[in-house]
């Protein structure tokens, strides 16, 4: 693979020599590629390898040189062309010439090879396009998009100015009920409920001029408030017979394939809206709006796996954070099939879900975290080795967070901010809430001393709750480990000034005494998670210091154990049951409940299930090998049949049943003996008592 470097007009302290030992390959050092040394871009095309050029500003212009050289010259090979910032990114801030590291980490990121595609979700839409606001805005709009889509229309708000009087769109008239579904799927939901059927009038104005208390306008709805029922204007309509008072309301519903939503309040108060409903009538909306007829594809941004789901057991709810988190409103929950549901179509891939659901039953797949794992291994591997140190991983956006970066670093080369430090290495994301504590504690095991997660107003103030929760979490372990410092950072800016300031402000970088990780991060987010503690362990310093156990916030624990009250739980192993994660545990030999903590995911099915309320969560993490062994939580004497001596329930389960039934009229005498029989003495018992009626 082959590697442009530019230092774009002079602007960059490039080290070209120090860069190509990075890559173990030569590096000319450009300072016009894209202009007057175009040529060694059209040169390095005909070598037949694949070309990384370290410019995106330009990105353009050098695809359409290799196109334009291919179409001149049949032999000029395809090649695979992939492009780099390290100008706004590196080269350009005050750090500038202490960027080299960070510069070879980049252009060994672009070097990896594309991650795997992944399945995809299809919108249809054929244009059919729902308008909803006040009826003269509305028409308006449709008639700057007639053209293209097949537009109907909703009256809805007071009616300003005149609409037009010919009939271009049908006109949907009545309440608003109610709007569902998502591109290409919409379903509006009204209710009829207005004395005039716009589908029958004929816009002749007679009822208008008819109306003495002028309750009718040129929306021709009746403002049944003000209406006097003096029903001037059902004479008036004459034969055309679009007025009835007498109509039975009803509920309505119609398809569609977009909705422009001109409304004060929106259909849905959720941060992230479906796509293809839009709110605003702006140039660039009625842009977009044109261009969505077709068949369209978005990545399938996660992975479910309902087997090891801590959502529900017995119709019982356990772990919730998945549907309180989703800012789109996709995931709900389906307790009767012991699992949740995710809607592909409403999903907008922030990955939210994946971060805090404890046992990796829903993980991100956009890309999976084995992929990122090599780019972050890759990354800080070949910023060591050229020479790099205290590196520190901001994780950003493709969208809003980029244009940040990019903002910096313009301001950086016009004196006007610091820039990105020369050790702060950004990692673009979908979506920076797709990460977790997984891949975060999987980063500082494989060399970076602080990983940094940048939110700006594009993210659902919900993420920032759960992101925050989770770096608790994860800093909880490493300082009860003895790892001293502030391992892990979420930075809040909405212009490049604030994220100038956030950077300067960043705490002190941790010293990193732990050697490099050699593990690969999996999609199975607890054995990722075992891996990176296992390392933490295996090198953190002070060992004889460290407490028999870690305690961690409450908030989104992905470790712990439960406590038992011994003197109110009767061991009827319900809890067993309802453990999604094989973490309580019985035994088969005798009546006793245990626990595996490295199991326990904290999910509080067993505390929502157990009839007792014998049962308490214990966020924790245990440092001892106790954390792999059964831990007995409780036990008890078997109770024997006082027929046979066949052991069949728990002391304390028979002697709790009895005490309750003890005053119940129907378990007197022999029927009261019955309860302490196993259930083969018990039928024997009922059908050998002789003073006994039965039925037959």
């Amino acid at each position: 693979m082959t590697t442009l470097i530019c230092d774009c007009n002079q602007t960059m302290p490039l080290d070209a020599k120090a860069l190509g030992l990075s890559r173990n390959e030569p590096l000319h050092l450009h300072s016009s590629l894209c202009r007057r040394e175009a040529q060694s871009f059209l040169d390095a095309l005909k070598n037949g390898e694949a070309t990384v050029v370290a410019c995106t500003q330009e990105k353009r212009l050098f695809e359409d040189l290799a196109q334009q050289a291919r179409a001149a010259d049949p032999a000029v090979p395809w090649v695979p062309l992939k492009f780099v910032n390290i100008r706004e990114t590196a080269g350009w801030g005050r750090d500038a010439a202490q960027a080299t590291p960070k510069i070879a980490a980049l252009l060994a990121q672009a070097h990896l090879p594309d991650a795997e595609p992944v399945p995809t979700v299809t919108y249809k839409s054929s244009g059919r396009l729902l308008i909803v606001g006040e009826l003269g805005r509305a028409q308006m709009v449709a008639d700057a998009l007639g053209d293209a889509l097949e537009i109907t229309l909703m009256a809805d708000g007071a009616l300003s100015g005149v609409p037009a009087q010919e009939r271009r769109y049908p006109v949907i008239a009545g309440e608003w009920v109610g709007l569902s579904g998502w591109l290409g799927a919409f379903t509006l939901q009204w209710q009829r409920s207005n004395p005039i059927d716009l589908d029958l009038c004929t816009r002749c104005n007679a009822c208008v001029a008819a109306c003495p208390e002028q309750a009718i306008g040129l929306d021709y709805q009746i403002n049944l408030q003000a209406c006097q029922s003096h029903r001037d204007c059902v004479k008036a309509c004459g034969v055309a017979g679009a007025i009835d008072f007498q109509r039975t309301p009803s509920i309505e519903s119609a398809e569609f394939d977009l909705v422009l939503d001109l409304r004060p309040t929106p259909a849905f108060e959720r941060h992230a809206l479906p796509q293809g409903y839009f709110r605003s009538d702006d140039a660039a909306t009625l842009m977009r709006l044109r261009e969505m007829v077709g068949e369209f594809e978005k990545p399938k941004f996660f992975k479910y796996k309902p087997s090891i789901c801590a959502h529900s057991r017995n119709t019982q709810i356990g772990c919730n954070a998945c549907v309180e988190v989703c800012s789109a409103q996709a995931i709900s929950s389906e307790p009767a099939r012991q699992q949740i549901k995710v809607n592909p179509h409403l999903c907008v891939g922030c990955g939210a879900c994946t971060t805090v659901c404890p046992t990796g039953a829903l993980s991100y797949a956009y890309p999976e975290a084995s992929a990122l794992g090599v780019t972050t291994k890759t990354m800080l591997a070949t910023y060591a080795r050229a020479g790099g140190r205290d590196a520190v991983l901001l994780l950003h956006s493709q969208g809003r967070g980029q244009v940040l970066v990019n903002q910096l670093g313009r301001d950086a080369q016009l004196k006007r901010a610091h820039g990105l430090p020369a050790r702060v290495i950004p990692i673009p994301l979908w979506h920076t809430a797709s990460v977790g504590a997984d891949v975060w504690l999987s980063m500082l095991a494989f060399g970076a001393a602080q990983v940094v997660v940048l939110a700006t107003d594009e993210e659902a103030p919900d993420y920032a709750t759960a992101v925050q929760a989770q770096m608790a979490q994860v800093q909880a372990v490493l300082h009860g480990l003895g790892c001293a410092g502030q391992h892990l950072a979420w930075l809040q800016a909405t212009n490049a000034g604030e994220l100038d300031a956030q950077l300067k402000a960043l705490p002190p970088v941790p010293v990193h005494t732990v050697p490099v990780a050699k593990f690969a991060l999996t999609s199975d987010k607890r054995s990722t998670l075992a891996l990176a503690l296992d390392h933490w362990m295996s090198h953190a310093p002070d060992v004889a210091q460290w407490p028999q156990a870690i305690t961690l916030p409450a908030q989104g624990a992905f470790w712990g154990g439960v406590q038992v009250d011994s003197q109110a739980c009767t061991l009827c192993l319900s809890c067993v049951s309802a453990c999604p994660a094989g973490a309580l545990q019985d035994n088969p030999e005798q009546p006793e409940l245990s626990i595996i903590e490295k199991n326990c995911v904290q999910c509080g099915l067993c505390v929502t299930t157990c009839p007792e309320n014998a049962i308490q969560t214990l966020p924790r993490l245990l440092l001892t090998p106790a954390r792999h062994e059964r831990q007995v939580l409780n036990r008890s004497a078997p109770y024997s049949c006082v027929r046979c001596s066949k052991p069949f329930g728990t002391l304390k389960a028979i002697e709790s049943m009895l005490e309750k039934l003890s005053g119940h009229a129907m378990f007197q005498g022999a029927a009261g003996e019955r309860l302490k029989m196993c259930s083969d003495c018990r039928v024997i018992d009922i059908y050998s008592a002789g003073d006994e009626q039965r039925i037959v």
